[in-house]
C-alpha cells in the first residue's frame, strides 16, 4: 500500500495537479490550459487516480466538472512542497554529481 501511494505522489503530472489545485479549485479545461506538456488522456487519467486516492474531489458544477483538494490532499501538499523546495536548493549540488558521474 505505502509503495503505491508514493509512486502516486512521486508522479511528475500528480504533483503538479496537487500544486495547481492549492489555489482553489478548479475546472478540467482551466486545468489542461495550465499544466503545459500534458495531454488531455494524462490529465483525465491522472484526476481519476486522485479522486480514487482521496487526494481530490470532483464535482458537477453547473455545466462543467471542477476539481479541488481534499482534506487529505490539503495535508499531503505541505510534504510535497518541502521536497520540491529541497530540489531546487540543492539542484546545482545534483548536477555537479551528476557532472562528475559522467565525465568518470
Amino acid at each position: 500500500m505505502a509503495t503505491d501511494i508514493l509512486r502516486r505522489v512521486g508522479e511528475k503530472w500528480s504533483v503538479l495537479l496537487l500544486a495547481v489545485l492549492q489555489h482553489g479549485p478548479r475546472g478540467f479545461n482551466q486545468l489542461d490550459r495550465t499544466v503545459e506538456g500534458l495531454s488531455r488522456r494524462i490529465l483525465t487519467r491522472t484526476l481519476r487516480a486522485l479522486e480514487a486516492d482521496g487526494l481530490i474531489s470532483r464535482r458537477q458544477a453547473g455545466d462543467r466538472v471542477e476539481y479541488a483538494l481534499t482534506d487529505l490532499g490539503r495535508s499531503l501538499l505541505p510534504l510535497i512542497l518541502a521536497i520540491g523546495e529541497w530540489a531546487v536548493e540543492h539542484a546545482p549540488q545534483i548536477e555537479a554529481a551528476r557532472q562528475r558521474s559522467l565525465s568518470e
